[in-house]
């Protein structure tokens, strides 16, 4: 390969744009939690789901040619800031803001979130073209950013809970459990519709408890558990 070769120009396409925007949200969420507003934190990172979401699908529909890995690499970067790096912030920062809990322990597991999340996105690659199911091995990463960002959307967030969920996910993330790739259209419809209900400056709650957040909530924890029985009695 010539220097020439190398502009990024040659290698950039749509559907990378798209998986740059998924890292920019996920960066403005890193931000958000900083600054301790951890609401637009969590909005972030279901926007940066939304969009890593559909970079495949576009990549797939302008008939994207990578024989050199480019958009898998910049997939998983975009995905490691995001989906490992933005909710261990997020975490830490949620906890951070209060004395009730042994820092350390909120360090290692915000931690041990970036790195389950990098082992899995690198095992990922390295398997992709190697193995026969169509399936995801273990945990998807974005599952994390979704469960803590609608759990503190829906207004029942707690700190000890939220620790311990990070913490099972995260172990589920780099285990060798078969979770099928989602594809029921109607949850899926039922969902963004869920999700443009979430972002809108109305909130529908019952009490204090915002309803499309729980909801989304109860999706994907069942989508956890439910592939997790099915993986032992099986």
């Amino acid at each position: 390969m010539k220097i020439e070769d190398t502009n990024i120009r040659k290698f950039i396409a749509i559907s990378d744009v798209i998986s740059l925007l998924n890292m920019t949200c996920g960066f403005l969420s890193i931000l958000s939690s900083i600054n301790h507003n951890f609401e637009l934190a969590a909005l972030f990172m279901i926007f940066a789901i939304m969009f890593d979401s559909v970079d495949g699908w576009v990549a797939r529909k302008t008939n994207r040619q990578d024989a050199l890995g480019f958009g898998k690499n910049i997939d998983s970067l975009s995905d490691a800031i995001s989906f490992g790096l933005s909710p261990a912030i997020f975490l830490y920062s949620t906890i951070n803001t209060t004395s009730t809990i042994i820092q350390p322990i909120v360090i290692l597991i915000s931690l041990f979130i970036v790195i389950c999340g990098v082992l899995r996105l690198t095992r990922y690659n390295v398997i992709a073209d190697k193995i026969e199911t169509k399936d995801f091995i273990g945990f998807p990463i974005p599952g994390i950013a979704f469960i803590l960002a609608t759990y503190y959307l829906s207004g029942l967030y707690d700190m000890h809970i939220a620790l311990i969920l990070s913490l099972i996910v995260s172990l589920i993330m780099i285990s060798t459990v078969i979770y099928p790739k989602f594809d029921n259209i109607p949850v899926l419809a039922i969902s963004v519709i869920l999700i443009f209900l979430l972002i809108l400056p109305i909130k529908i709650t019952i009490l204090t408890i915002n309803i499309p957040a729980l909801l989304l909530l109860i999706f994907c924890l069942y989508y956890l558990i439910i592939n997790l029985i099915k993986n032992y009695i099986s």
